[in-house]
């Protein structure tokens, strides 16, 4: 049956989202970072890779709690382990609001390197947009991150992003009219 199979078995029960994000940076090789997620009621699976570092994977576990309809809050505390060429622990919580046109997401997450404990570190990244149409949003973005350097610590930018149907992308313009700045393409697929 394959992966694919199993995934659209997974989808009747679960809400699956995939996604991945090319980083396209100046100064380094460009960078893709895929994240798979399924959640279950209250059960919330996440891998990434590329995320917390560069050739480090990432497994969650967390739970979903969501409150409202037209203002709501959803929060979804998780941990995880992170390997590859870092080897870490990771607690995290991701937290999005929405009241009519406004949305906010953030996320942020500690990680405990087991190898190097002066190289644990915070990664966070957040967004602050408007709907101002069904498909469309823009709004403003903003993250701590390792898997690529800087001169700054935190990367700033615009969004743009539309929707269609399952579909999604999004373009990100980090740190605009600097010399360090860099673009990210997100798209990803929800079932």
């Amino acid at each position: 049956m394959g992966i694919l199979g199993s995934i659209l078995i997974l989808g009747a029960a679960w809400d699956v989202n995939l996604s991945a994000a090319l980083y396209a940076l100046p100064d380094e090789e460009n960078l893709v970072q895929p994240t798979v997620r399924a959640d279950r009621d209250h059960l919330h699976l996440e891998a990434r890779h590329n995320y917390e570092d560069r050739n480090a994977t990432s497994l969650f576990l967390g739970a979903n709690f969501a409150w409202g309809d037209g203002t709501s809050l959803a929060l979804t505390p998780m941990f995880g382990v992170l390997f590859g060429d870092v080897h870490g622990l990771v607690p995290g919580l991701e937290a999005d609001f929405g009241a009519g046109l406004f949305e906010a997401y953030t996320e942020a997450e500690y990680v405990v390197d087991l190898e190097d404990s002066t190289s644990s570190y915070l990664y966070a990244w957040s967004e602050l947009s408007v709907r101002p149409a069904e498909r469309w949003r823009l709004g403003l973005v903003g993250q701590r991150t390792r898997a690529y350097r800087t001169d700054r610590d935190i990367q700033r930018g615009l969004l743009l992003g539309m929707a269609f149907r399952r579909i999604e992308g999004t373009v990100y313009l980090f740190n605009p009219g600097s010399d360090g700045h860099f673009t990210v393409v997100s798209l990803s697929l929800s079932y």
